[in-house]
């Protein structure tokens, strides 16, 4: 269960990232701000190019150029994330937070055995020998796959399987806060929904945090305890599932709640537009072009965070 009252594992304050360009510098998160507490299920959701993952890998510092933090800052229990060296980094990394990626084809490493690559993450962290062995057939039988399976090559397993890999892979120091980045992309309908209730059933057996970055709302809506919405960069409303659920407060959280199908019929909504781009966005409220609610001064003010309740944030100059 998640501790609202304890310090919070993660703390991002006001994370801004740039990617530099001839032209000049292009930001593609802004000032986005964001907690983690143990034991919860914080959703990260918003269209392809939002800033969602840069935002994760700014907060973990695996940037790479031409992408610069330009700003804010980042707090693990209370240490200081941008200050680590790069040996602290390394030890901090899957001890204490770990990544499941999106692909996991593409982040395990094709010409060594599944069993080799948690030899290596495991001794690189001082786990060796027959405890390293013990560890990696516990990894396996944790996640549903047969310890047999440590001889086989990534492409030797289904999709659905490499994906499982990956999940064990992050948990296999047991930290306490994973960071999922659309871990059920490219996956069939059926073999997604028996990985989300794999993680659903090891977040609850083992108590970890989890950040879940999507860009599949209905996803987080069944799991998530606060969801937060991107846009443009930007963090436009963050609440507890419950609020997201009944339709949030921002046009742009409204407008992703009525592209989602219902089961009960009708048609879904889309969102008229597409995002602008981050080299030349509009002024004011940049989902003013797609906004159905538009006043004059969204066109030209950029409306602040504005806190609802203790744990509602919205921008938007609308629902004043």
């Amino acid at each position: 269960m998640a501790d609202f009252t304890a310090e919070p594992l993660l703390d991002i304050r006001e994370l801004s990232v740039d990617y530099l360009s001839p032209e000049g510098p292009i930001r593609a998160a802004r000032e986005v701000s964001l907690t983690v507490n143990a034991g919860e299920i914080v959703g990260l959701v918003g269209e392809s190019g939002s800033g969602k993952s840069t935002v994760l890998n700014g907060a973990m510092r695996i940037l790479g150029p031409p992408a610069v933090i330009s700003g804010g800052e980042v707090f693990f229990k209370g240490r200081d994330v941008l200050a680590m060296s790069e040996a602290e980094l390394r030890a901090w990394r899957w001890r204490e937070i770990s990544v499941v990626p999106q692909s996991a084809l593409n982040a395990l490493n094709p010409v060594l055995t599944i069993g080799a690559q948690v030899m290596d993450t495991l001794a690189a962290h001082g786990v060796t020998g027959g405890e390293a062995r013990r560890r990696a057939d516990e990894m396996m039988e944790l996640v549903g796959i047969d310890p047999m399976h440590l001889r086989s090559y990534p492409h030797g397993l289904s999709g659905g399987m490499r994906q499982r890999v990956a999940l064990g892979l992050a948990l296999i120091l047991r930290p306490p806060l994973v960071v999922m980045d659309e871990p059920t992309t490219a996956l069939d309908v059926v073999v997604e929904r028996e990985i989300l209730q794999r993680i659903t059933a090891l977040q609850a057996e083992l108590g970890f945090a989890v950040l879940y970055i999507t860009h599949d709302l209905s996803h987080l809506l069944e799991f998530a305890t606060r969801i937060g919405v991107l846009y443009s960069g930007r963090l436009v409303e963050l609440a507890p599932t419950s609020v997201i659920h009944d339709g949030g407060r921002h046009p742009y959280t409204q407008g992703l709640i009525g592209a989602i199908p219902s089961i009960a019929g009708g048609d879904p909504r889309s969102i008229p537009g597409a995002p602008p781009s981050l080299r030349s966005p509009p002024p004011g409220c940049r989902f003013n072009p797609r906004c159905t609610l538009v006043e004059d001064r969204c066109r030209v003010e950029e409306p602040a965070v504005r806190v609802l309740a203790d744990d509602h944030l919205v921008a938007c100059h609308v629902i004043e």
